[in-house]
This record gives structure tokens, C-alpha cells and sequence, in this order.
């Protein structure tokens, strides 16, 4: 489980009673957020004091420290509530989404023409599991977590699914209120029943499904003991085998750190195990759940449950495999081991030693490998040219590959064909300013599949992407979209928002989003940038903002600031940084290191105690992108990256706005407590610091289509209140 993605707001979120007076009676009284006193630790780690006036507010399950949490809740939430025009915003977001037509997703083809793919339809809070057969076949919802969310009160969300190789099944998973704390469950597709029991503790959606399709595998969480540490949520997972309707107590643990104890795995390892329907292979795969680098074994499938089964080492962390792929007798594997820009190898898995793989798709000269799909009879690979993705088909072994024309510009994304059953492909392509279509690809043609139906938006602005190059401290050259209105003059006035990411070399990449358009509307600039940790360059670019290398990350991001002024698009009173979980580093430590660039900042779920984190469930397992604090190597960069010890007595920071859900279980909630109650201690500059809470929400996965877009209002509405385009309600 790693960092990324954004975070929520709602129901029946802190403040619910108070939206309700504004509507009535306008402005009202916001209530003073709560002062965190100052019960300082001190600690030495490797020669260094470190001070930490705010540990306390870690144990969020105190009751002064809850308290304290429900206070900061309601003054932002009265204090947002309060903005005008921030309601006008959130009434044209909503708008703007639910006239962006049904939305699809997680598109997966079966043999026999079946379809499953999770859908939002119009103007609907969550999405539903859904399949048809054929593309022109009726379509029939599965599983609707609306049921669930109405029944208990709490918002429900599909985290993962995956069909048996025959159609007849799905195993899904679903959790509650963004905890991410699944259990699986298996429905039948014709009956739409439930079969058997809901297994618990199953987070990932690391489910196998064997070759006959009536047994799956699936990585489950150890049951907790009482009094044992956060950091052992995530240790020590077993990969169980459990045939279909049995009960859950039957399931066999078949692989794992504490099952195949002769294979040297560390507790950290969690593994898959992959099938295919013509193989009469298995693979089991490990990583550490945060980097895809891990461990590969290879197997017999016809020995899975044996007692002796032999497992044969196929790679190790060294060999730098992200992806594989299996059919038949061989294994396609995706590395960037001596090639940053990474290439596809071919293994036969009767002589499994990696010497014997033969490449299959070279690294591009033009791009960067992002990930590849097999067909009956080809290799399609997906390329990335900046922040678009385009396709390249790949056949006979010919590592070059032929180019696939795109109907327009932006990113591409493969549906799955995981049994490799058809010749032609079904992807979805999506511009920054093009809603997404999905298209069947039979050679060179992409023709519209009819899946998806996108109605004229009501009035859109028209939007005009420029992409640029911001030179850095160091002389690098770092990719940066804007995203503005037509004819926007650059005079420094516009409301500018600088957003990035920057960890594990995820990309900014193109796609559409209808809540930006509104923001747009407000005369509003977006700039995205590919700041390095992220993978637009390859590997090189990734690791230039790794650990050692963080400080790149956000040197960056004042670069493009810097930027962003000079050629007129903002000044620091119209100018904005954003980021989202681990771009909470990025956001945190630009914010810190020039605040006087900014008018405002959105720290959205972020990592902000750097030092503190791998003392959570979820912060052990991403020590292998940030650096561990326990080692004396590791230890100075990590420092460096927390923004919670570099804010400094008595600066004037911009205002920040601090997004976080309750039942966050990637990262804490305290984070963003912490820096709440430091930021409002330490700033001179008495703009707002608020801690902007929702009470059934997580870090964004599941959250509901009506939480997103009251997020979205609060942010926008707080940006424009503190670049001075709008003001509180009288």
C-alpha cells in the first residue's frame, strides 16, 4: 500500500449542521480553532535533537486529542462555509461532473466476450460493478455500494475486483467510510449472489484466480494481536488458496514470509501468485507493496497445496523487474535494469534462469516503457512522450515495435485481456481537455466502442495547454503543463496553482477532469509539473528525487514558481503550490523553503513528519522510497524532507489549507494535525492555517463523487479568498 492519489470531504462529515445554517442565514459565526499546547519530546537520533512540541496529537484515539481534531474540523469547515461564492463553485463543479456523461473505469475483457468494468453513472455518488456481454450486450450492475452506504449510514467503495477465467465469478473487495480495510468477497455473474463467506483483511487486490475457475489465491493481512505495534499491520501477509464457496476457515496459506520459510523472504515481502488459463505455470511475486522491484519464484500450478512444492528463484531486488506477464510456457518481464527507459524480456520457463530471457521490446528512443498488455498474437506496449501516452504494437519477437496512430492527443490506457483472448484491444484514451472514449483497436484503426457516451458540456471554457521547460537550480530541465483560458493575459494577476507529485516515478499525465474547468472559469491557471521522483524521463529522473536525492524535488518545484512569475502568469499574491500525499514533501518543503512565493498552499493527505512516519502501519512499508530514520546513512535526507522540522518561529507563511480524512490508513491523520498546530504557532504572517477534516473519509479511494466536489469548492473558494478574488460573507 503506498502514497498517492487525493483525499475528500462529507457527510456526515464535521460541519454538516453548519452548511445548512449558511444557506438560511448567510454568514455565520465561525468558532476559533482550538490552540494544541505545547508538550515538547526531545530525541537524539544519530548526533541530532530533534524537538517535537505536537507528538501527542499522534494518538488521535485520546480524548483531548479528539477534541482538539473536532475543533480544527469545525472552524475550517465554518470558515469554508463562509467564503463567498464558494456554494456558486460547488454547484458549477457538480454541474460540470455530472455532465461529463457516465464514467468508466478498470475495463476488463474475458474470454466469451464479457466485459466487467466498475461505472459512475450520471449525476451518482459512487461507482458500481458492471458487465455485459459483447459491447452492443445489455448491461447488468453486480455489485452497487450505494446498498451498503444507505443500510449503515457510511460511504462504501469497491476497492478491487477481479473475474474467474470462465465469466462465472468475481472476486471483489469493498471497504467502508476510506478505511481501504477490505474484505473479499466472490459473486456468481448469472445468479448476482454472493458465494460464501466475506474473507477480512484482504487490502490489495492481489487475487489469482487458477485455471479452472473454481479456486482463487489472495494476499491476506495476519490477524492482530492485542497491544502490538502499527508497524505490524502490514508484515508478515500470506498468500491463501481458498476454493470458491468453501468457508473462509478453510483456506490454506500456501505462500509467504512465515509459510515458505526456506525462500528467504523478509517480513515486509507480500505476495501474489499469477495464473493463466493455457499455462501450466505459476508465478509468485513479492515487493514491499510501495516500489514494484521484488522477488520472482516460478512453480507448478498442478503442485500448488503440496507440502514439498519447489519454488525456483527467477529474480531478486538487483534485477529490477516492475511488471511480468504470463502465457504458456513464458514469461514476459518489464525492467530498467541497464535500461532507465526500461525494456520487455522473454523468459521460457522450462530454463527459468534470467540469462536465457531474449528481449522483446527495446527501450524507446523517443519515450519511456510505461507498461505493456499481451494479445492472442501481439505485445502492445504503452509509451509515454512527456505527460501523453501512445501505443506501439509489438510482434515475432521484433524489438523495435510499429507505432499505433492515435485518434488525438493525450494518454492511452490498455483495458485488460488477462486470459490474452482477442486479437484486437479495447483502450481508453483521455486529453487534458478531450473526455475520454473508449476505442477497439483492430490493426491501426481505433474505432469508438460505443461504451462510453460524452454529452456536450454546459458552456466549458476553451482551454489552452502549453508545455514548457523550467530550468532548475542545477541547470535541469523540468516538464511543466499549463492549463489556462483562451486569451489570458499575463499580467500577474491570474490565480495560479502549482501542483506535483514528485515520488515512486508517478507522472503528471494527461486526462480530463471537469472539476478543473471551473477554476479555469475563475480566470485560473494549473500547472502541472513533472518535477524529478517522477518517471517522465525514466529512471534516471525518478531517482534524481529519491532519498539522497529528495531536496531535487522540491528545488524544483521553486523553480517553476520562480517561473510561473517571471513570464507573468502570477505574482506571489496570486500564486499557489499544491500536493497530495507523498507530494506533501513537495508541497511542504517548497512552501518552507520560499514562502515568500506563495499567497496559499494545499497540503492534501501529505507526508509531513518524514522523520515520524515509519512508526505508522503503513509509513514501514515505504521506507525503500524515502529512507529510513533508524539508519545513520538515511537519516540526514529524510530530515531534510520533513516539512514538520523545517518550519521555523516567527515566518510568514502563506495560508495553508491542510485536506486530511479521519480513516486515512496511508497516511496518518496526525501528519497534517501536527502541522496544523505548528504552522498556526509559528507563523507571523496571521493568514489562516486550516486543518480541513472529514470524519468518513480516507486518502481519497472510495470517496464519493459528492465528496470530491465539495473538496474540490473548498480549495478553489480558499485560493480565491486568499489571492484576494473573493472575500468572507458579510
Amino acid at each position: 500500500m503506498n502514497c498517492l492519489l487525493s483525499q475528500t470531504i462529507l457527510k456526515p462529515a464535521l460541519g454538516t449542521l453548519l452548511i445548512a445554517v449558511v444557506s438560511v442565514c448567510g454568514a455565520l459565526e465561525i468558532p476559533p480553532a482550538p490552540v494544541a499546547p505545547v508538550k515538547e519530546v526531545s530525541e537524539t537520533l544519530h548526533g541530532v535533537t530533534l524537538k517535537d512540541p505536537y507528538r501527542y496529537l499522534e494518538n488521535t484515539k485520546a480524548p483531548e486529542v479528539q477534541n482538539w481534531y473536532k475543533g480544527q474540523g469545525e472552524h475550517a469547515r465554518a470558515t469554508l462555509d463562509n467564503i463567498a461564492g464558494r456554494d456558486a463553485l460547488e454547484k458549477r463543479i457538480t454541474e460540470l461532473t455530472s455532465a461529463s456523461g457516465d464514467a468508466i473505469n478498470r475495463i476488463t475483457r474475458m474470454p466469451g466476450d464479457k466485459i466487467f468494468y466498475m461505472k459512475r453513472p450520471k449525476g451518482e455518488r459512487q461507482f458500481k460493478l458492471a458487465m455485459r456481454v459483447g459491447l452492443q450486450g445489455a448491461e447488468r450492475i453486480l455489485v452497487d455500494p450505494e446498498v451498503d452506504a444507505k443500510r449503515t449510514g457510511v460511504p462504501h467503495a469497491i476497492n478491487y475486483f477481479q473475474p474467474s477465467w470462465d465469466g462465472k465469478y468475481v472476486a471483489y473487495g469493498m471497504s467502508a467510510g476510506g478505511s481501504e480495510d477490505a474484505s473479499l468477497y466472490v459473486v456468481d455473474v448469472a445468479s448476482g449472489k454472493t458465494v460464501g463467506d466475506a474473507t477480512p483483511r484482504v487490502h490489495e487486490g492481489m487475487v489469482g484466480w487458477l485455471p479452472d475457475s473454481r479456486s482463487l489465491t489472495y494476499n491476506q493481512l495476519k490477524l492482530p494481536t492485542k497491544g502490538e505495534s502499527d508497524t505490524e499491520v502490514f508484515l508478515d501477509t500470506s498468500v491463501m488458496w481458498l476454493k470458491v464457496g468453501a468457508p473462509t476457515s478453510q483456506a490454506k496459506a500456501v505462500f509467504g514470509p512465515t509459510v515458505t520459510k526456506n525462500l528467504g523472504l523478509a517480513r515486509l515481502d507480500v505476495a501474489s501468485i499469477q495464473f493463466a488459463p493455457e499455462s501450466p505455470w505459476m508465478i509468485a511475486r513479492t515487493t514491499d507493496t510501495t516500489l514494484p522491484e521484488g522477488l520472482l519464484f516460478v512453480a507448478r500450478t498442478a503442485d500448488l497445496g503440496k507440502p514439498n512444492i519447489v519454488w525456483t528463484k527467477i529474480s531478486g531486488y538487483d534485477d529490477k523487474i516492475t511488471e511480468v506477464e504470463l502465457r504458456g510456457n513464458d514469461l514476459y518481464l518489464m525492467t530498467h535494469n541497464h535500461a532507465p527507459r526500461k525494456h520487455v524480456m522473454k523468459l521460457d520457463l522450462r530454463k527459468p534462469q534470467l540469462q536465457n530471457a531474449i528481449e522483446v521490446v527495446a527501450s524507446p528512443t523517443d519515450g519511456v516503457l510505461e507498461e505493456f498488455s499481451l494479445t492472442r498474437d501481439a505485445l502492445i506496449a504503452s509509451i509515454r512522450q512527456g505527460t501523453d501516452i501512445v501505443l506501439r504494437r509489438y510482434v515475432d519477437d521484433k524489438p523495435q515495435g510499429e507505432p499505433i496512430p492515435m485518434p488525438f492527443k493525450g494518454a492511452a490506457s490498455v483495458s485488460h485481456d488477462t486470459a490474452h483472448a482477442y486479437t484486437d484491444v479495447l483502450y481508453t484514451l483521455s486529453g487534458w481537455t478531450q473526455m475520454p472514449l473508449t476505442f477497439v483497436l483492430k490493426g491501426n484503426t481505433s474505432v469508438d466502442s460505443g461504451l462510453r457516451v460524452n454529452p456536450a458540456l454546459p458552456h466549458p471554457p476553451e482551454v489552452e495547454v502549453l508545455n514548457v521547460e523550467v530550468p532548475s537550480h542545477d541547470g535541469a530541465l523540468v516538464p511543466m503543463t499549463l492549463l489556462f483560458k483562451k486569451g489570458l493575459k499575463r499580467d500577474g494577476s491570474n490565480p495560479t496553482l502549482l501542483n506535483a507529485y514528485g515520488a515512486y516515478g508517478f507522472s503528471m499525465t494527461a486526462g480530463f477532469t471537469a472539476p478543473r474547468l471551473a477554476w479555469i472559469e475563475q480566470g485560473g491557471v494549473l500547472a502541472l509539473a513533472n518535477v524529478r521522483g517522477s518517471g517522465v524521463n525514466g529512471d534516471d529522473w525518478y531517482r534524481a528525487g529519491q532519498k539522497a536525492m529528495k531536496s531535487n524535488t522540491w528545488k524544483d518545484g521553486v523553480a517553476c514558481a520562480q517561473y510561473l512569475i517571471a513570464q507573468g502568469f502570477a505574482t506571489p499574491k496570486t500564486l499557489a503550490v499544491m500536493g497530495t500525499s507523498a507530494g506533501g514533501i513537495f508541497v511542504g518543503r517548497t512552501v518552507t523553503a520560499a514562502p515568500e512565493l506563495f499567497a496559499a498552499a494545499i497540503f492534501d493527505v501529505g507526508v509531513i513528519d518524514a522523520v515520524r512516519a515509519e512508526d505508522s502501519a503503513n509509513g514501514i512499508t515505504n521506507t525503500s522510497e524515502f529512507g529510513s530514520a533508524a539508519n545513520p546513512k538515511e537519516f540526514p535526507a529524510l530530515l531534510e524532507m520533513s516539512t514538520y522540522h523545517h518550519i521555523v518561529e516567527g515566518t510568514s507563511y502563506p495560508a495553508v489549507l491542510l485536506v486530511h480524512g479521519m480513516n486515512d490508513p496511508r497516511v496518518d491523520v496526525w501528519h497534517s494535525g501536527k502541522a496544523a498546530a505548528r504552522l498556526q504557532a509559528a507563523t507571523a504572517s496571521k493568514k489562516p492555517i486550516l486543518l480541513r477534516l472529514d470524519m468518513q473519509a480516507g486518502h481519497g479511494m472510495g470517496s464519493t463523487a459528492t465528496q470530491r466536489n465539495a473538496m474540490s469548492a473548498d480549495i478553489y473558494a480558499f485560493l480565491l479568498w486568499q489571492m484576494g478574488k473573493t472575500s468572507l460573507k458579510e
